[in-house]
């Protein structure tokens, strides 16, 4: 396989799937970073950050969107370098500002995110100095509503976020909440396949070479989840469980089910999506599923990541 090519200067950690992966600029006169991982595990963030710059300070950090483990680290890098400035999307500015993290969804979702600030929003259809590179801010709806994706023409490497991975992309949270967003990813998707990258930095996964084939699977699994709503859903369900293991890695099997049970996020999508389960029926039986796919594991009364 042909080793990905990146400009000079830019540096990807890729990480776990409970923290988005970091890109860091240094190219350039000033340094800065997209997406900080998830809270629990600012303490990597922060080393692998310190890892290149050594006693180079980072100069600003952007979030593609505000998902807890895109901006979880945001606090952590603010308390490290006080003079960072912090570019969001625009759509949640107000929420930040006046710190909700219920509109936020933090609160909801059963996800931490320590309170950030932030300096200014970074708006589509801008051009930003990324490194050495001038790179296209671009609007990438669906997976969230607010999320932006980044494109540098002369290399054509695209910063993807969440809306395109290399086999799929992230779920469509505004459909759980009624929203008609399945469009917004076909249209998220098109305008990837004009842009034609050579180069994908997604938001989790591995940098990949771009293909058709990659926009093709990408279509064919948007295609199952609008002909079949409650598979999306399910799938959902199972990711937030799956976030939670891997945040807390092993706990009691009861307390578990108990924290999901308690999660509102997660029982409004069996109250609009699976209102004939039984909430703990249907908790168990996507723990079963999990399980069944060995992404969890029973251990006696634990259940604990795989």
């Amino acid at each position: 396989m042909v080793a990905p090519d990146l400009p000079p200067g830019l540096h990807v950690f890729e990480r776990g799937w409970l923290s988005a992966n970091n890109i860091l600029f240094t190219g350039g006169d000033e340094t800065l970073l997209i997406d900080s991982g998830y809270c629990t595990h600012a303490p990597q963030t922060l080393a692998l950050v310190e890892s290149v710059l050594g006693k180079r300070p980072l100069d600003t950090l952007i979030n593609t969107h505000l998902h807890s483990d895109h901006c979880g680290g945001n606090a952590a890098l603010q308390a490290r370098y006080l003079d960072l400035r912090t570019f969001i999307p625009p759509g949640q500015a107000q929420q930040v500002g006046d710190w909700d993290p219920v509109a936020l969804t933090y609160s909801p979702t059963g996800q931490l995110c320590p309170r950030f600030e932030f300096t200014q929003v970074i708006r589509p259809g801008s051009s930003l100095r990324f490194g050495a590179q001038v790179w296209q801010v671009l609007a990438a709806p669906g997976h969230d509503p607010h999320s932006l994706v980044f494109f540098e023409p002369q290399s054509r490497v695209l910063i993807s976020a969440d809306a395109l991975w290399e086999n799929g992309f992230g779920v469509v949270f505004p459909e759980l909440e009624g929203a008609d967003a399945f469009s917004e990813v076909a249209a998220t998707l098109d305008l990837i396949e004009r842009l034609s990258p050579k180069t994908v930095i997604p938001g989790h996964g591995r940098v990949f070479l771009y293909a058709p084939d990659v926009l093709a699977r990408a279509r064919r699994r948007l295609d199952s989840f609008v002909g079949n709503p409650l598979k999306h859903a399910q799938h959902a369900a199972k990711v937030l469980l799956k976030f939670k293991l891997l945040e807390v890695q092993r706990q009691h099997y009861e307390r578990f089910a108990q924290w999901a049970a308690e999660t509102p996020y997660f029982m409004q999508i069996r109250t609009i999506f699976f209102a004939d389960c039984l909430p703990r029926s249907w908790i168990d039986q996507l723990c079963a599923q999990l399980i069944a796919a060995g992404v969890a594991q029973r251990d006696g009364d634990f259940i604990a990541n795989a």
